[in-house]
């Protein structure tokens, strides 16, 4: 393909009508590096099939794989580390939470000289239990990691679909059903990495896919099970 030149505009993505000057516009196919103006813009050579990063300290980091040489519209994400000023001028306090827990048993108090247990007034104490809301609260956590689970499920399967990734990485047929197959991103990647940028990934794992070999490529069907 012909070297030629991509121009767009850099915004933040909170304030979409904010442009971000002195923005890092490199071209990782190159290295070539440009800055956005004083208005957000860039003008830096490229071809399609490049990889163009945009970082800005304060704000993430995002990568964009060049499928043609139009104008782009990039919306940078600010860093969730960098905290903002935030004015508190009152506060309410719940009257609930400093309430007892309605799903807690009643404790029960254990000592070691017979069955009676010892008295609130007692010079010696024995060991207090509350049974039940230790595994009361299991079960909350069970939960929580079940629902958080299910949504970044949801998440990797609404945006890495087939459309998505043929459109990235021009595969076909059996070679994207393989390649989803094989580099679906991983759950605690998506986790860790927020907002996950499926692009950077998906273009970095097709570069993984053009070294292996065409039987690599291939998932290895499930064995059939002989009739007992």
């Amino acid at each position: 393909m012909a070297q030629g030149t991509v121009s767009g505009t850099v915004y933040d993505f909170d304030n979409r009508t904010f442009p971000l000057q002195n923005v890092k516009v490199r071209n990782l196919s190159t290295s070539r590096v440009e800055a956005t103006k004083a208005a957000g813009q860039f003008t830096i050579p490229a071809k399609v099939g490049d990889l163009i990063e945009f970082s800005l300290v304060g704000y993430h980091t995002d990568t964009l794989f060049l499928i043609n040489l139009e104008s782009k519209i990039i919306f940078l994400p600010g860093n969730s580390t960098t905290l903002r000023e935030v004015e508190i001028i009152s506060a309410k306090m719940n009257p609930y939470i400093l309430a007892p827990d309605p799903l807690a048993r009643p404790y029960t108090r254990v000592a070691t000289d017979g069955l009676q247990g010892k008295g609130n007034n007692d010079r010696a104490g024995g060991l207090l239990f509350n049974l039940g809301y230790g595994k009361y609260r299991r079960q909350q956590e069970k939960i929580r990691l079940l629902e958080e689970r299910d949504r970044f499920q949801t998440e990797i399967n609404a945006v890495f679909t087939e459309a998505y990734v043929s459109d990235l990485v021009k595969l076909k047929g059996d070679d994207l059903k393989n390649f989803m197959a094989m580099y679906r991103p991983p759950e605690e990647l998506v986790k860790s990495e927020r907002p996950f940028n499926y692009a950077y990934y998906t273009v970095k794992a097709y570069h993984s896919w053009l070294k292996l070999s065409p039987e690599e490529r291939k998932i290895s069907s499930m064995p059939k099970l002989k009739a007992d």
